[in-house]
């Protein structure tokens, strides 16, 4: 038989398909490679330590550091009224004035009554002075004498009340004119020009209030009473003074005292402070946040604000690890001021948290950490989706 032209044969078609096998693999599409693992975009922050102060936190009323409604002590017709309303006064000012003709008539009419009973009294003293001698060489008699003796000191005991009512005339001359008792604000002026004035009258003439320095009440709890006074017992003790929206530090200034006693309803207790007021951002009536710097940590850890998540079982942050995974990690937070978490427990000193995107995190998921522009308007997006209602 012929095999062998037909094994050849064979083995040569093989060849060939094998070969457009290989021809037809070479020109299909490569083998897609498996793809990478999926990343989510977040914004980082990074774990500081620093000194950070501590501080308590309480709501009070700014009060007039010294008060005084201007009243009269005498009636009469108000003639002239010198102050503008809301203008500054100083201590000694003239504000207003009370016509004076009845006063000044009073006055001179205790000096006349005064000058004519001192005019008798030199007198009956001259007379005493003749009679004396008189009596000595028996050319007058006892009677006599004893009588000119008891008139002179009936008119020197006349002298001393004249002088009394001049005195008391003088005093109420001076109060036609109403005088500024303190440095301080004028309020709403409650007697016009032409009116007549009274000591009784009800709101006074115009309201006096004190506002450089001033004063600030406020409360804390009663828990945090001991380590204030010991505070107080090594110095000064700072308090800042903030708007209600905590955005605006309107002065700083000084705890004064601890009221003495505890508000047993509230269990709270009354402090007062003292500010500058340079600026006058601090009005009276005006409520206000207040800090009070009880100490400062060393080497305090903060993160932003935004790092710090709530969940059930309490605060927590998403750590980023050094393959670009995430890890929750339960935190302790000691406070939250000016954008900056105060962490007590559950972080180090340069680790890595997030601060902006965690809604879309689990753990182990794998984050692309965004940098300059791209993490700034991250935040801004995030800032508008939690104004949204």
């Amino acid at each position: 038989m012929r095999k062998g032209p037909v094994i050849l044969t064979t083995a040569l078609l093989t060849g060939i398909f094998a070969a457009g096998m290989i021809w037809h693999q070479s020109k299909a599409e490569p083998p897609k490679e498996a793809p990478p693992p999926q990343t989510t975009p977040v914004v980082a922050g990074t774990v500081d330590a620093h000194p950070v102060p501590i501080y308590l936190r309480g709501v009070g009323t700014v009060i007039a550091f010294n008060n005084v409604v201007l009243r009269s002590q005498i009636t009469g017709p108000l003639i002239k009224v010198s102050f503008r309303q809301g203008e500054t006064v100083h201590k000694g000012d003239v504000l207003a004035e009370i016509d004076p003709r009845p006063y000044k008539a009073q006055l001179d009419q205790a000096i006349a009554n005064r000058d004519r009973d001192q005019a008798q009294l030199d007198n009956a003293q001259a007379n005493l002075g003749r009679y004396v001698p008189l009596e000595a060489k028996g050319f007058a008699t006892g009677q006599l004498v004893d009588t000119q003796k008891a008139q002179v000191a009936q008119l020197q005991a006349a002298v001393k009340s004249d002088e009394a009512v001049i005195e008391n005339a003088q005093v109420n001359l001076s109060y036609t004119r109403l005088t500024a008792a303190i440095d301080g604000v004028t309020g709403i002026r409650q007697i016009d020009e032409g009116n007549i004035i009274h000591p009784t009258d009800a709101n006074g003439l115009v309201d006096l209030t004190q506002i450089q320095p001033i004063s600030l009440i406020f409360t804390l709890p009663q828990t945090m009473f001991p380590e204030i006074q010991q505070e107080m017992d090594k110095g000064p003790v700072k308090v800042l003074a903030y708007s209600q929206d905590d955005k605006i530090r309107l002065d700083e200034g000084e705890l004064l005292l601890i009221d003495n006693q505890i508000i047993q309803t509230t269990g709270t207790i009354r402090l007062r402070a003292t500010f500058p007021n340079a600026r006058r951002l601090l009005w009276p009536g005006e409520l206000v946040n207040a800090r009070l710097l009880l100490r400062t940590e060393p080497e305090g850890l903060t993160v932003p604000a935004g790092a710090v998540q709530q969940g059930p079982t309490g605060s927590y942050v998403y750590v980023i690890l050094p393959d670009q995974s995430v890890q929750v990690r339960p935190v302790g937070v000691a406070q939250i001021s000016e954008g900056q978490a105060l962490i007590n427990s559950g972080l180090k000193a340069g680790e890595t948290v997030v601060v902006d995107g965690q809604y879309k995190l689990q753990p182990g998921t794998r984050v692309n950490i965004l940098q300059g522009k791209a993490a700034q308007e991250a935040d801004m997006q995030s800032a508008v989706q939690q104004a949204i209602p």
